[in-house]
């Protein structure tokens, strides 16, 4: 526990050393939806365990069985910005269907819009993989796109070799055919602790991205969360009443801070 320990309070101390340039939310990156994820500093890679896995890891689609939908609101300083992600998954028997949309107004890049469908398949006990394709909607538009005029792909996959330790890799075509992003994470769990560290790579820069959190149910109605979103501070906490799930995450930007609650309701 040393070494984790030690690596972890070294990575809390260098993440402030990179900044973030942009709005994550503008391209097809997971970033930013959920806010228990936002509340662990948007290292969700290894965890996926929710129904935002659909955004985050496609692979995380098969934790659990049944259906599971969840709505995400900027509900503070929307002027700023507003940010609504909303998605649904199902699962059964090693298998796993997800639909997601995430949507940004008021940001410089106009209507960043995007209609997620994904899927799963466990392999074994041990290994997952998931894919989710993702269509850029255009706007303003007079029909409902169920697709769009621009389609990109997540590939992701899960490798769970102990009940308390999971490691998730995400691949990331966000234009063209080749792969812009590459994102390593893991997630180890100590009695009511969760730890997650994920660690971004970009074809276009040589500096990666760190992203780090922590989640304490000691309380498992309440449980209580910390991170560091690539250089931003991040917290929240979350109220579990039997099969509802309500996570609130705060982030403090770098011209801002931003406020985010999140719905998600378990069906079985």
């Amino acid at each position: 526990m040393k070494t984790t320990y030690t690596a972890l309070c070294f990575l809390w101390l260098v993440t402030p050393l990179y900044a973030q340039t942009a709005f994550p939310f503008e391209s097809a990156r997971p970033l930013y939806v959920g806010a228990r994820a936002l509340g662990m500093g948007n290292a969700f890679t290894a965890v996926a365990d929710d129904a935002t896995a659909g955004f985050w890891n496609p692979a995380g689609l098969i934790q659990w069985q049944g259906v599971k939908l969840f709505g995400v609101n900027k509900f503070y300083n929307r002027e700023d910005y507003r940010f609504d992600p909303k998605g649904v998954g199902y699962s059964y028997r090693g298998y796993s269907l997800f639909w997601g949309n995430k949507i940004a107004i008021g940001v410089d890049s106009g209507v960043p819009d995007f209609n997620y469908y994904g899927i799963a398949r466990q392999f074994g006990p041990y290994l997952a993989a998931g894919l989710s394709l993702k269509f850029k909607r255009r706007h303003p538009s007079a029909i409902y796109q169920f697709f769009g005029y621009q389609t990109n792909y997540d590939l992701g996959l899960l490798f769970k070799p102990r009940p308390d330790l999971k490691f998730g890799c995400l691949v990331q075509n966000l234009e063209g055919y080749s792969i812009q992003w590459l994102t390593l994470g893991t997630a180890y769990r100590y009695a009511d602790y969760q730890f997650s560290v994920d660690i971004a790579f970009s074809t276009n820069r040589t500096t990666p991205e760190v992203y780090i959190g922590t989640e304490w149910d000691q309380f498992p109605v309440i449980p209580f969360r910390l991170g560091f979103s690539n250089g931003s501070f991040t917290a929240g906490m979350g109220i579990v009443w039997k099969s509802i799930h309500i996570s609130y995450a705060h982030i403090f930007e770098k011209h801002f801070a931003s406020d985010f609650i999140e719905l998600t309701i378990s069906f079985q």
